[in-house]
């Protein structure tokens, strides 16, 4: 049992592997913070990346653990806080999307920029 679980919290790592729990409470998270994410396009570029079946299974792992890592509760408190709240997650994500950036393809910035233009609401109750 890891301090994760004793806290209440589930681990990313399990999290990710549940890739239909994490699709629905990524939604969930990002209609209610959109407004205030910066890197809201980098993250649904990320996301789409992650669930295309072209992407090769190590770079879904990668993505999937930065996915998991913004949605996950721990730092609730800290996300609320304007400009530094997220930036816990930007990094996460950062690092998670260099390492695999020649997998992101265009198609999938394009989707981002479309869900983005649609509004997430809109999008959500598509996935």
């Amino acid at each position: 049992m890891t301090s994760d679980y004793i806290l209440g919290f589930e681990p990313a790592d399990e999290l990710a592997k549940d890739r239909e729990s994490l699709r629905r409470r990524f939604w969930i998270k990002l209609k209610r913070v959109a407004g205030s994410l910066p890197f809201a396009e980098d993250l649904l570029a990320a996301y789409y990346c992650a669930f295309d079946r072209q992407t090769p299974r190590h770079v879904q792992a990668a993505l999937l653990g930065a996915i998991a890592y913004f949605i996950m509760p721990f730092d609730v408190v800290t996300d609320m806080l304007p400009v530094l709240g997220f930036a816990d997650d930007a990094a996460v994500l950062a690092t998670a999307i260099r390492m695999v950036a020649g997998h992101i393809l265009p198609e999938h910035r394009d989707a981002a920029r479309a869900a983005l233009r649609r509004g997430v609401d809109e999008h959500a109750a598509e996935s």
